[in-house]
């Protein structure tokens, strides 16, 4: 299995395709400026995050601890980061209309078995 590079993990853009498939910067949720600090330090934090690297410096060791939720953001990353997470782990919304009126218990006759119905022609 091929080792990764610490470079090449920290000059790759970070991007999510699936939440955000036109980027962060046009996706209306972030600043111009958290959607270049997510582009530049977002594949660290990832790594990080996976244990695929480890922590070399306190800076890294603090952007960690803030992913995690051990400590609260402070720095501009730490708060973009938090920002993201934030934005991808919302709930969903199901339906416009909330949950349906109708389900299959109110269609249900209390106390009635099959034996009891009588059926005439």
């Amino acid at each position: 299995m091929a080792t990764i590079n610490r470079d090449f993990i920290t000059k790759k853009p970070f991007n999510d395709f699936k939440n955000y498939p036109y980027g962060f910067a046009r996706s209306g949720d972030f600043s111009i400026r958290e959607a270049e600090l997510l582009s530049q330090h977002g594949s660290l934090i990832a790594a990080l995050m996976s244990g695929e690297v480890e922590p070399m410096s306190a800076e890294e060791q603090s952007l960690l601890a803030s992913a995690r939720g051990e400590k609260a953001a402070e720095s501009p990353v730490e708060k973009a980061w938090s920002k993201y997470q934030a934005r991808i782990n919302r709930p969903k919304v199901g339906s416009m209309y909330g949950r349906s009126r109708y389900t299959d218990d109110a269609f249900e006759v209390s106390g009635a078995d099959d034996d009891d119905l009588v059926v005439e022609d």
